[in-house]
């Protein structure tokens, strides 16, 4: 009985067999019914396994290094908005992926985020294990503690494949969620603003 056992791991081994991740995914597609050793799974471990540190890659990335250079002192104090920010996320109930759009604005005191760091610093917190009421909440609080602004605004519009693909399997279902703090929060003419350059499609 050893013996069998032996050979039949001998014949799972191949590219990161002692990676832990790939020796996970093994054993799930194992658990589902299907043969890792079978020529069409033989890689599909170490592919996983790849994809997967890279849909969650923002536990690794560092807010401060990604801002670090990018901030600017600037006599502005009207509304920044960066929108359609792509967003591709993993839900942490299902680990299914939800997409969408984000919108973010904040009204700045003394300084500014470079314009490309906005979609980098959504990305750092997209790449997670998420919900997306989080990772609303964590964009706009981050740039509220980095810059300290008037106020920020983060809208998030995304679908959910635990929704289209299971569940209640309603494949037009868009969930949006919002984030309104300082200003945004306080000041309802403020908010509005925001929320009709969210609505506003290009021509």
């Amino acid at each position: 009985m050893k013996g069998k056992r032996s050979n039949s791991v001998q014949n799972l081994r191949g590219p990161g067999f002692d990676d832990p991740l790939e020796g996970a995914v093994r054993t799930f597609i194992r658990e589902l019914g299907e043969d890792p050793a079978r020529d069409g799974l033989l890689r599909t471990p170490q592919r996983v396994a790849q994809s997967l540190r890279f849909l969650t890659s923002g536990y690794h990335q560092d807010v401060d290094k990604v801002l670090n250079g990018a901030l600017y002192e600037v006599a502005y104090d009207e509304m920044v908005i960066v929108k359609d920010i792509e967003i591709f996320s993993l839900c942490e109930h299902h680990l299914l992926p939800f997409f969408g759009r984000c919108h973010v604005a904040y009204i700045p005191t003394k300084k500014v985020i470079g314009l490309s760091k906005i979609p980098r610093l959504v990305d750092i917190f997209a790449r997670r294990l998420q919900v997306q009421e989080r990772l609303t909440t964590q964009i706009a609080e981050t740039i509220m503690e980095k810059i300290q602004p008037l106020g920020v605004g983060v809208v998030i519009e995304a679908k959910h494949l635990c929704m289209i693909m299971r569940g209640v399997e309603k494949q037009n279902s868009v969930a949006v969620t919002s984030a309104m703090l300082g200003v945004f929060r306080k000041e309802i003419e403020t908010r509005e603003e925001f929320l009709a350059l969210v609505r506003k499609r290009s021509e």
